[in-house]
């Protein structure tokens, strides 16, 4: 009889991800009920401010005026998404984590921004990132955060040697 840990993989890390949609709509609804669109409130002069933006594109606003089908489209992509992630956290060994931790991030992420597409039809954006008030990254959100941060950590487990553990040289 196989045990809990092979039958159920790395599914544990989904508390990760919960914990990233709890975030990330607790921000979202904490920003949206106090800032009016477009207002900032400036964290760090010149580099840092909290604003409020609604997104009914992807990353950098992608489609953002395609006029409403990109809102299923998008979600469509994130549910998708969503199921491959949950099934290649299943399939993960014991020896993982880096990679459960990514995927947990990743897919916390795709669900907070998915749940704002579905039921606002929009992501609410609310960090402002700047150099000196004249060169603006787009505003982002919590879960934009963690889908970067979970997409990097994928991205450096791709250097590890699997049986090693050491960067691969080729």
């Amino acid at each position: 009889m196989p045990n809990a840990d092979s039958r159920f993989g790395r599914l544990g890390w989904l508390v990760l991800s919960l914990l990233v949609l709890v975030i990330d709509q607790v921000s979202k609804a904490h920003f949206e009920g106090s800032l009016e669109m477009f207002q900032q409130i400036v964290v760090i002069p010149d580099y840092f401010s909290w604003t409020l933006a609604y997104n009914t594109g992807a990353a950098f606003s992608f489609l953002a005026d395609g006029g409403g089908w990109q809102r299923w489209l998008f979600a469509v992509i994130a549910v998708v998404v969503s199921a491959v992630l949950v099934v290649w956290l299943k399939r993960l060994g014991r020896d993982d984590t880096w990679l459960a931790i990514a995927l947990a991030l990743v897919l916390g992420g795709a669900l907070g921004n998915l749940y704002d597409r579905i039921a606002l039809g929009h992501v609410i954006d609310f960090i402002l990132v700047h150099w000196q008030n004249r060169h603006y990254f787009p505003a982002f959100n919590f879960a934009d955060s963690a889908i970067t941060v979970g997409a990097i950590m994928l991205a450096l487990d791709m250097f590890k040697s699997k049986k090693t553990g050491e960067t691969v040289n080729d």
